[in-house]
C-alpha cells in the first residue's frame, strides 16, 4: 500500500481524538499554525487588499478538510437565491483538475479540465459556472460573459483571502472540528472558532450554535442514460458501491441505512479521476455519488448514481435572508424598480 493511500485511510480517522498517530504529528501542526499566521498577517499588513467584484458574492466553504456537504449546500443555495430573484452563478478553483486556466463549465466539460464538483454543479443547477487558479478571475470572466448574473456562490472559498465577499457560510458534519488540532495532527485548515456570517451544522455533533441540515440519499438512482432506478428495487440483492471522496465509508453507510446489501466496496481518493478504470462490464449493480458518475460514467454508463439531498431547516434561511437584507443585497432588477 503506498503512503498516500495509507494516509487517506487512516489520517481521518486518527483526527478524531488525540492519540498516537495525532500526537506524532502534533510538532507539525505547531509548524502548519506558525506559517498559516504569518501569511495572515503579512497580507493583511502587506498584501494587496481582498478584491471585490461588482455583484455580491456568498461563499460556502469549512474549516476541516475533507467534505462536509458543501456542495450540496452550494447547489441549494443557487435554487434558493432563484426562489428569491436572484440571477445566480457559481465560481470555483475546480479541486482535482489538471488546467490551471480560467474557463467555462459546460456539460461536455471533462472534469480534468474543470474539476468533478463544478462539473456536476453546473449540470445540476445549468447556472453560470467557471473556475479559475484564482477564484476572483472566475468571477470575472463568469460576469463579462454572462451580465444578468447579479450574485455569485463561491464554492469552498472560506480559506480565500484575496476574494472580497459579502456574506461567509461555515459547514460542519458530524466530525465537528475534530481533536481541535490544525493540520496534519487534526482536521482543521485553519483554528476555530473564526468569525462566519452562518454555521450549517450536516450531522450531529457537539458544537454548539448554528443550524442544522438533514442529509439524506435520493431514494433512485440513475444512470448515464437518464433512466432511473428505485433503491428498492435492489432490495435483496448484491450490489457494490465505489465512492472518490474525503469520506467513502459515510456513503457507504447511507446506502446500508437504505437497506441495501453491499458486497464491495471500493474507497477511492477524494477526487479519483477513474482514467484507467475498466470498460468491461461490470458484474452487479454499482452504485456511486453524482460527483464521481460525471468521471465514471465514461467508463460504466450503466453505474448508478445515487444522489444526496441536502435539506437545511427553515430556519437557515430566514437567517440568510435577513442576513442578506440587513447588508442591504438585493436582486438586480429590484433595486432597479426601487423608487
Amino acid at each position: 500500500m503506498s503512503l498516500p493511500h495509507w494516509l487517506h485511510q487512516h489520517l481521518p480517522r486518527a483526527w478524531l481524538r488525540r492519540g498516537p498517530l495525532a500526537c506524532l504529528l502534533w510538532p507539525l501542526a505547531l509548524v502548519y499554525g506558525a506559517l498559516f499566521a504569518l501569511r495572515h498577517q503579512m497580507r493583511r499588513h502587506l498584501g494587496p487588499a481582498a478584491q471585490r467584484l461588482p455583484v455580491p458574492v456568498l461563499v460556502v466553504g469549512n474549516v476541516v478538510a475533507g467534505g462536509a456537504g458543501k456542495t450540496p449546500l452550494t447547489m441549494a443555495l443557487v435554487l434558493h437565491l432563484q426562489s428569491r430573484g436572484w440571477h445566480p452563478g457559481v465560481i470555483s478553483k475546480g479541486h482535482g483538475r489538471l488546467a490551471r486556466d480560467t474557463r467555462a463549465v459546460c456539460v461536455q466539460s471533462l472534469s480534468t479540465e474543470v474539476g468533478d464538483e463544478p462539473l456536476l454543479m453546473q449540470q445540476k443547477t445549468r447556472v453560470p459556472v467557471w473556475v479559475a487558479a484564482q477564484r476572483v478571475d472566475a468571477g470575472r470572466a463568469l460576469l463579462q460573459q454572462h451580465p444578468s448574473v447579479d450574485i455569485l456562490v463561491c464554492d469552498d472559498g472560506l480559506q480565500d483571502a484575496a476574494l472580497a465577499r459579502d456574506l461567509d457560510i461555515c459547514v460542519m458534519d458530524e466530525r465537528g472540528v475534530g481533536n481541535g488540532w490544525l493540520l496534519p495532527a487534526g482536521p482543521l485548515r485553519e483554528p476555530w472558532p473564526k468569525k462566519v456570517d452562518l454555521v450549517l451544522h450536516t450531522g450531529v455533533n457537539g458544537l454548539k450554535g448554528g443550524f442544522q441540515a438533514q442529509r439524506q440519499l435520493a431514494s433512485h438512482g440513475v444512470n448515464a442514460h437518464g433512466q432511473q432506478f428505485a433503491l428498492a428495487s435492489l432490495s435483496g440483492q448484491s450490489v457494490d458501491a465505489v465512492a472518490g471522496l474525503a469520506r467513502p465509508e459515510a456513503f457507504f453507510g447511507m446506502l446500508r441505512d437504505a437497506g441495501l446489501s453491499l458486497h464491495q466496496t471500493l474507497a477511492l481518493p477524494d477526487h479519483f479521476d477513474f482514467a484507467h478504470w475498466p470498460k468491461a462490464a461490470w458484474p452487479r449493480t454499482l452504485l456511486c455519488t453524482e460527483k464521481d458518475a460525471v468521471k465514471l460514467w465514461r467508463h460504466q454508463a450503466h453505474a448508478l448514481a445515487v444522489p444526496l439531498l441536502l435539506k437545511p431547516e427553515p430556519a437557515f434561511w430566514q437567517a440568510l435572508d435577513q442576513g442578506m437584507a440587513e447588508k442591504s443585497l438585493q436582486p438586480a432588477r429590484t433595486k432597479s424598480a426601487a423608487p
